[in-house]
């Protein structure tokens, strides 16, 4: 089996992860209670392929592990989640949500 080099180059918002669990910074609750919702709102059907990271000004961004998936979320599923996770939260707290595919800016 081949190790991965931890020394080379890697995608910024990995280092960030990293350095954020290192350091023990913590996200604010609020933050942190909505990607956890969306998780769970998700189910285990999307839980393994749409990954909430980040929540700013009531957009949620959530990586999508392929462009199937970033398809089918984007134009069918999404506002559905949206919809079922700010039920959830008792509130509008997710204004909209950003799918983004995995490893893309």
């Amino acid at each position: 089996m081949e190790r991965k080099d931890s020394t080379g180059p890697r995608p910024i918002q990995d280092a960030l992860r990293q350095l954020f669990r290192q350091s023990h910074i913590a996200r604010p609750a609020a933050h942190e209670r909505v990607l956890e919702t969306w998780s769970k709102v998700a189910g285990p059907r999307w839980r393994t392929r749409a990954t909430p990271v980040a929540f700013r000004s009531g957009a949620l961004t959530v990586e999508v592990a392929s462009s199937v998936a970033l398809q089918e979320l984007r134009d069918f599923q999404g506002e559905g989640l949206r919809t079922q996770a700010n039920r959830e939260l008792g509130g509008d707290l997710i204004h909209k949500v950003v799918f983004k595919l995995k490893g893309r800016a």
